[in-house]
């Protein structure tokens, strides 16, 4: 994880109007403020463009902005870095980080690669920039099904870091691929039992899912995409209540887009609120002003690795163009 946070920055007062305040430092810095659907309202609310990691990528690869304010987690910011290295790339907290990306160590990963040489590395966005350095294509869940479709048949795959969406990559393209296991906290916590158990609560309801979630899970969704195909489909669709088997952050937007249907997040095994990603919510409407108004955290990353990942980068942005 590189980021450098100023050892100097001084308290400051927050004002009253936050809202204001933001929008104002946008103008002053010349900022763009990119959101994942996965933060909280206020986050998502004042951003200029909220989205999911495909999307956001996009963006962060097309913005004129002087300065980004990611809030996201790290992987996120460190992606729109990799595109953007000569522009200034802010993160609320630091500790925004992500289970999944944490699953897949480097030192490990590389041994791993090194005993498949003749694998390519597909690796989802959802990884450390150390990782996206030693992969040959990056992908997101918007995008996985489609640009493993764009290889040759005998091109031997590993895919990481996430076993989950790989093995839903496998099913819809009828590819073997040789997958790291890893996994997110979040999507693996959706208890089978208790969805089905708010289904039989709730027939008329649609279960929706991320792929990131178990086989056990999926089974049950008729949809399943990202979380921007997740937010298309319940526009188009004539069902009138949802149960959202993916971080219940997107319920924010669903619920703006269309009013009038239902949304119930899937519950958790356990009795807590571990259906909420814990480092997605680490970034506030607070320290979003406060790392803009002292223009820290900073994301950097080193020279080496910054060039090694842009590559994979880029050619996902081709193939998915």
């Amino acid at each position: 994880m590189f980021a450098t946070a100023s050892a100097t920055a001084q308290p400051t007062a927050l004002p009253k109007d936050l809202f204001a305040a933001i929008e104002q430092l946008k103008k002053d810095l010349n900022a763009v403020v990119l959101a994942h659907y996965y933060q909280e309202p206020d986050i998502q609310d004042i951003a200029d463009y909220i989205g999911d990691s495909l999307g956001l990528s996009q963006q962060a690869a097309t913005t004129k902005a002087d300065v980004i304010v990611f809030a996201g987690v790290h992987f996120m910011a460190e992606t729109a870095k990799i595109l953007n290295p000569d522009k200034l790339v802010l993160l609320p907290d630091l500790e925004a980080g992500c289970s999944l990306a944490d699953s897949c160590p480097p030192d490990d990963f590389a041994a791993f690669k090194s005993a498949h040489p003749d694998h390519l590395v597909i690796s989802y966005i959802n990884c450390t920039a150390e990782i996206k350095a030693m992969s040959d294509i990056i992908c997101t869940s918007s995008n996985a099904v489609q640009l493993v479709n764009q290889l040759p048949l005998d091109q031997k795959i590993i895919f990481a870091p996430d076993r989950n969406l790989g093995r839903y990559v496998m099913a819809q393209t009828g590819r073997e691929m040789l997958l790291w296991q890893g996994s997110c906290i979040v999507h693996e916590t959706f208890s089978e039992k208790k969805m089905l158990r708010l289904k039989m609560e709730h027939p008329d309801a649609e279960i929706i899912a991320h792929p990131e979630c178990e086989a056990a899970v999926l089974r049950h969704a008729s949809f399943i995409g990202s979380t921007t195909a997740l937010l298309k489909y319940v526009e188009r669709s004539q069902s009138d209540r949802f149960i959202v088997a993916t971080e219940p952050g997107i319920i924010h937007q669903m619920e703006k887009q269309v009013p009038k249907k239902h949304f119930i997040p899937a519950p958790p095994e356990a009795n807590c609120a571990c259906n909420e990603c814990p480092y997605m919510r680490l970034n506030t409407l607070e320290k979003l002003y406060l790392a803009m108004k002292n223009q820290t955290p900073e994301i950097t990353i080193p020279a080496a690795i910054q060039d090694d990942a842009l590559a994979p980068i880029v050619r996902m942005l081709e193939m998915s163009a």
